[in-house]
Parts: structure tokens; sequence; C-alpha cells
């Protein structure tokens, strides 16, 4: 198995080491993946119409995540992606799509397949119209 990384602008494989026992700390695509569920499901329960103090929370809190999250490097980009892509939290399909964008970016940089964000409230929100979401 391997993984690409991007050194000085190029693209490099590596190999990566084996994968730990589910009791051990996450590693960083662990953390991403589960970081990346949080955001999109926190978008997906977004009310359509916040409250301007919800819209200020919000915005605050992804600052705030931005500066905490675990992964240095991680952070350090999405703080900087944000200063370009101000967040966007004025209604729940506005806030969806920027967090699609954001998660788009880093897709690109690791050299994985964008996602189409004209789907994001489908994935996340109300699941496939083929029905394999329904109980």
């Amino acid at each position: 198995m391997s993984a690409l990384f991007a050194l000085g602008g190029k693209k490099k494989r590596a190999a990566l080491p084996p994968a730990l026992p589910k009791d051990c700390p996450p590693d960083v695509a662990q953390l991403g993946r589960s970081s990346w569920t949080l955001l999109h499901s926190i978008t997906a329960t977004y009310p359509e119409k916040p409250e301007h103090s919800l819209q200020t929370e919000t915005s605050a809190f992804l600052r705030t995540f931005g500066k905490l999250y675990p992964c240095w490097v991680c952070a350090e980009d999405f703080q900087e992606w944000m200063k370009v892509n101000t967040p966007r939290v004025s209604s729940r399909s506005e806030f969806g799509q920027w967090m699609c964008e954001a998660h788009n970016a880093v897709n690109v940089k690791l050299g994985k397949k964008e996602f189409d964000c004209g789907k994001w409230e489908e994935r996340w929100r109300t699941g496939w119209k083929d029905g394999r979401c329904d109980p």
C-alpha cells in the first residue's frame, strides 16, 4: 500500500506502514476520515436559516478547529485555505457547499478524486436516491 505526499510541489509515492491495532491513537488518515465525517455531519444538520449568532459561532468554531487540529500541517493548510475561502455559513446549502469545496481542496492535494459538490446533501443528509441508505 502507498500514499502520495506532496514535497516541494512534487508528488512522491511512499510506502505506508502496516495498520496499527484499532485501540491505538488514530493515524493522520483515520483522523482525517473521522474529522470529515464530523464536519460534513455538522453541515447536514445546520439550520436552513441560522440566526446571526449561530453563523458567528460557526465561523469561530471553524477557525478554532483549524488551530486545534491534531495534524499541524493539516491545521496550517486549513487555516490558509480559510483565509482565501471565508466560511460561508448563512444557510445549510451554502455551508454544505463550502465544506465540500474545502474537502475537495484536500483531496486535490492528496491526489484523490474530487467529489461532485452538487451531491453533498444526498451524501451527508438525505441519503442516496437509489435507496441504499434506507433502513
